[in-house]
């Protein structure tokens, strides 16, 4: 892209865009251009369809896939080219409403167990205890840590916003096993190679993927399960759905109310009719 991915980056940089957002806009936008084979500056809405319709139809891309590349080229024509009329006939897909998959006390428990290394357990037990997203969890800075006040600080997570979650003691354990052991050089709490920079999503998921199949979870699970499974559990543990909210970074309570639909405790509240057919009991009330 030469001169257009500088023009693009500066402009991304001028409205506040996280560097990872800028990173992933201007990949999207080096892969029209080589998709498309013309000069961005020649771009007009039939390129920027037919690059869409591949990524649906050739790719099978999912819905965020598809959603940030188009993100990414209404940003380029709205704030580089000044053409935002070129792609306003385009839509952005909607989410397929799934439920997430929640692992269970025992399957973390063996997750932690089957963890390669102290780091690597030390990274899933800080995504499981405080919900953390896995890029929240490797840009974690040493400082980031108040064992006083026993909170973990989260420093501009998703939506550009700061927040506390609570700092377990068991979590506050392994953690200063893993800082005896691995004397991570600061700032950040897990470097990646190098000790520059923090350690890579990559990386990270590398290793859950690794300590998954080594405890045998048969389950399409991946790191962010963690972070679905801390919410699930706290919700069945009784904690409200607003704290849970607040702990989670949601912007808006419906997104944490999805939980409610995976949460066990209330589905076994409900009494089948086939246990009532049978004069079975509801394991919650025996």
């Amino acid at each position: 892209m030469g001169q257009f991915r500088e023009a693009m980056d500066e402009a991304m940089v001028l409205r506040g865009l996280s560097p990872r957002t800028r990173e992933i806009y201007l990949g999207c936008m080096g892969r029209l251009i080589r998709f498309s084979r013309v000069r961005p500056d020649h771009l007009t809405a039939n390129e920027v369809r037919a690059y869409l319709l591949d990524l649906t139809r050739e790719r099978n891309a999912a819905f965020s896939t598809f959603n940030l590349a188009l993100h990414s080229v209404r940003f380029f024509f709205t704030e580089v080219l000044k053409q935002p009329l070129v792609v306003g006939e385009f839509h952005f897909q909607r989410q397929p409403r799934r439920l997430p998959f929640v692992m269970s006390d025992e399957e973390v428990r063996r997750l932690f167990e089957a963890a390669h290394s102290l780091r690597d357990r030390a990274l899933f037990e800080t995504a499981y205890a405080t919900g953390m997203r896995v890029s929240e969890v490797t840009r974690l800075r040493v400082s980031d840590i108040d064992s006083t006040r026993m909170v973990i600080r989260v420093e501009q997570g998703k939506g550009g916003k700061d927040r506390y979650v609570m700092l377990a003691a068991s979590l506050l354990e392994t953690l200063r096993g893993y800082w005896r052991q691995a004397r991570p050089k600061p700032p950040y709490l897990f470097p990646g190679e190098g000790g520059q920079k923090p350690l890579s999503h990559t990386s990270a998921q590398k290793a859950f993927a690794r300590a998954r199949r080594a405890a045998g979870i048969t389950k399409p699970v991946s790191f962010h399960t963690l972070r679905h499974s801390f919410a699930t559990h706290l919700l069945e543990d009784g904690v409200n759905v607003r704290s849970i909210q607040s702990l989670l970074g949601h912007r808006s309570l419906q997104t944490t109310q999805r939980y409610t639909h995976v949460a066990a405790d209330s589905l076994h509240l409900v009494r089948s009719p086939l246990d009532r057919l049978n004069g079975k009991e509801t394991p919650a009330s025996t």
